[in-house]
């Protein structure tokens, strides 16, 4: 019989990725199973392995994927088979979450648990909306209420007498379908129709969507804009702040979509720039970064070493999966003292930094045609020996234009390989690309628009024409010309923050 798991109560926060504790990202990371809700940030959910078990629970409205005392019963089931139980909720466990009820379920089993609180929608998604629920000379009281009470009930949890002019800010939480009965118990007890109320739709979400009004007016702003689940309701004076100091719908990328196709070892970066910026972001990645099938050729180069006068790395990917070959071998950096180093712009500059070696050479433009003329420039290519350590889909342009300027040897080295990458055609992902529920697509190099390509292809998506694309340089933007998209701006510094910076740009006003 195995010992008992531990059950984490975690909660996940609003939904902005950023704001996970520490503590709950490395629960989730440990997790043997984890259980997690409807509101739950997929990225979050994300940080779980592929490997541990993933059971969805989540509510939505009127439909339950489980009922409260199944998921209660799981979490004592789980448990008794021993491991790290993660039960995952959105917000914070014990704020509307339910997680009183699951804990004293645990308790009456004899199972250990932890509770692991979380940042509150009903405080955050007021803030990113730039309304703070107390506030010096405004509000010294804070209520948080919820907002899905059955109506119908005879009596009432709430004291609506005490609440509606006893506390100076009201925050309830999911309360959209019942919010004219909310407004009715709050003016039949005394609320003036003249206080300020705002309706905030996903929260912290790059998709945030706020209106404003008063209690007379607030039913017809929240029908006229379409605002729908998930919601809170704050009530109060405090609303009035949101002209002056909101903040979060005011960055350059908010309100826009856009698609990343990196690798997915790769798009953490990039996804998490153009969040910083607001954006709402879809990963697609369109190619697998992988090792070598064959590694003889690699490694004959590597024992050979010290023939070569330059080794020219042409990505951050290349320094990576050259070193795994190097450590392979039984070497690490000093085995390259003999050899000057050239890394095609400042991010493979970085990596190999990072692997000790500082670059001698990085060409001023951060393409291949840029190395051969800079090596030329230092006549540093007649007579000399190069290795280049690239991906297997690397054109051979670079290599044979160093033999025509005299190069003596020009051996160029597959050290990883790009494959296509595919996703679920049934996924919310397949949806948003089909409909076109994007604003731009950014490609970081030719394999990722091709990749990109071939899986709206698959997806029935024939026409690119209109799509608009963002490249990170020249080469990347004409073969997305020639594929069929729509290229709108091109990098000018092809580096990942030159790319953030020119996407920007269309976006401001």
């Amino acid at each position: 019989m195995p010992a008992k798991g531990t059950v984490y109560l975690v909660g996940a926060g609003p939904g902005d990725y950023g704001l996970l504790t520490l503590r709950a990202k490395a629960l989730i990371e440990a997790a043997d199973v984890l259980v997690y809700d409807n509101l739950v940030n997929p990225r979050i959910v994300a940080l779980c392995p592929d490997d541990r078990e993933k059971i969805y629970v989540g509510k939505s409205g009127a439909h339950h994927s489980m009922e409260q005392e199944d998921i209660n019963r799981l979490l004592v089931h789980k448990a008794s088979e021993g491991g790290v139980i993660v039960r995952l909720k959105g917000g914070d466990p014990y704020i509307f979450g339910r997680g009183g009820e699951e804990a004293l379920e645990l308790s009456r089993a004899g199972i250990p648990f932890e509770v692991v609180n979380g940042v509150s929608s009903a405080y955050a998604a007021p803030a990113y909306a730039g309304i703070p629920v107390t506030h010096r000379g405004i509000a010294a009281s804070v209520a948080f209420i919820t907002g899905h009470e059955d109506p119908t009930k005879p009596d009432s949890d709430i004291h609506w007498d005490k609440l509606a002019t006893g506390i100076q800010t009201l925050v309830f939480l999911m309360g959209i379908k019942n919010l004219p009965l909310i407004r009715n118990e709050l003016m039949k007890n005394g609320r003036s129709g003249d206080t300020p109320v705002a309706v905030i739709h996903r929260g912290t979400y790059p998709s945030q969507k706020c209106v404003t009004g008063t209690l007379d007016t607030i039913e017809d702003q929240v029908r006229i804009n379409g605002i729908k689940p998930p919601a809170i309701i704050v009530v109060g004076e405090c609303v009035e702040l949101r002209e002056r100091i909101a903040w979060f719908d005011k960055r350059p990328l908010f309100g826009k979509t856009i698609v990343v196709t990196r690798s997915r070892e790769q798009s953490s970066e990039l996804t998490a720039r153009l969040g910083e910026l607001g954006a709402a972001v879809i990963e697609v990645p369109s190619i697998k970064i992988l090792p070598v099938e064959d590694s003889a050729p690699v490694m004959k180069a590597i024992a050979g070493i010290g023939e070569y006068d330059w080794i020219l790395f042409t990505s951050a990917n290349g320094v990576d999966h050259f070193f795994a070959h190097l450590s392979g071998a039984g070497l690490d950096s000093r085995a390259l003292s003999a050899n000057k180093i050239c890394a095609i712009g400042p991010g493979t500059a970085e990596r190999l930094a990072g692997r000790g070696i500082r670059a001698d050479l990085v060409p001023p433009r951060f393409i291949s045609e840029s190395i051969v003329e800079s090596l030329a420039s230092l006549d540093e290519i007649r007579g000399k020996k190069f290795l280049l350590a690239r991906a297997d889909i690397a054109p051979e342009k670079m290599r044979k234009d160093l033999l025509r300027q005299g190069a003596s040897l020009a051996d160029d080295v597959t050290v990883y390989r790009t494959v296509q990458s595919g996703i679920d055609q049934d996924s919310e992902i397949a949806d948003a690309l089909v409909n076109r529920k994007f604003d731009c697509v950014t490609f970081t190099s030719s394999s990722t628009v091709k990749n990109f390509a071939s899986i709206l292809k698959l997806l029935g998506i024939e026409d690119l024409n209109g799509i608009s694309c963002v490249a990170i340089g020249p080469v990347t933007a004409d073969t997305a010309r020639e594929i069929g998209f729509t290229v709108s701006r091109v990098s000018a510094e092809h580096t990942i923050d030159g790319l953030v910076n020119t996407l920007i740009q269309p976006f401001q006003a």
